[in-house]
């Protein structure tokens, strides 16, 4: 995609396409939704026994373009992976490995653009860098990978942060959507960021205001910026996303070498 309507990023980039769930908050995911609906066109691409596709060269060059303007603008654009797949899915290590590889040097070869790599998978993060020969601090060196986990609630928040921030980043997110449920002692330690938004969608589930201003109080006394994305719903452009009549929309400046300056 050239642009998004996510948000929080500036571009969205899928090399591959693919996924399985893993978790509750998958239950409704978009990404197979449409997947399902070009079955007859590519096969099956979901789940644990469908195909993953890698994209193509054309749609790999379009990051490259990116980073090309926004050098000559003298801005950061931020680009969103993968929303169709999870980079880090297991069992798929000798098809995805190749791919990953090329990811990896993508993202280093476009240094104005800052990475976010969002997965629900964050325990496979070390063992793929070791596998493929990357040192652990890999990402950190190249300082435009920002790497984050979703968490749907308190279980999976406890699960799945401490693996992600064991892995050296420019940034480590969390994001908290579709929320379920609420997340009382969400571990912010080395976190830069929180993303919070309500399911979408005729089947979405309810999320509780209060399950909102509670992270919302926890990044405030921490220091973490906070970005409120939706209410969600059936309509989720009704609902909007005001929190207390007001929009939260923080990002976090990125950690720049010092011949770099800082920007939002």
């Amino acid at each position: 995609m050239e642009y998004t309507e996510i948000a929080w990023t500036t571009h969205t980039f899928n090399g591959w396409e693919g996924c399985s769930k893993v978790s509750s908050g998958c239950k409704f995911c978009y990404a197979s939704g449409i997947a399902k609906r070009f079955e007859s066109n590519r096969g099956v691409i979901w789940g644990p026994h469908g195909t993953r596709v890698r994209t193509s060269e054309q749609n790999w060059k379009k990051p490259l373009t990116w980073n090309r303007k926004a050098e000559k603008n003298g801005e950061r654009y931020r680009v969103f992976t993968a929303s169709m797949s999870d980079v880090f899915e297991e069992n798929w290590d000798e098809a995805l490995d190749p791919w990953r590889t090329d990811l990896f040097d993508l993202i280093e070869t476009t240094p104005n653009l800052d990475w976010q790599i969002l997965t629900k998978r964050p325990a496979a993060i070390a063992p793929t860098l070791k596998r493929l020969g990357y040192p652990k601090d890999f990402f950190l060196s190249l300082g435009n990978v920002w790497l984050g986990t979703s968490t749907e609630n308190a279980d999976w928040a406890r699960r799945r942060i401490p693996p992600l921030t064991k892995i050296p980043a420019a940034v480590h997110f969390i994001s908290a959507e579709p929320l379920l449920g609420p997340i009382p002692n969400l571990p912010l330690d080395h976190i830069e960021w929180v993303i919070v938004g309500g399911e979408s969608g005729p089947k979405a589930r309810p999320m509780e205001a209060d399950w909102v201003r509670e992270i919302r109080d926890q990044c405030l006394a921490s220091g973490t910026p906070f970005f409120f994305k939706q209410w969600g719903g059936a309509r989720k452009k009704l609902s909007g996303k005001l929190l207390e009549a007001r929009e939260w929309t923080q990002i976090p400046t990125r950690t720049l070498p010092k011949e770099e300056t800082p920007c939002m």
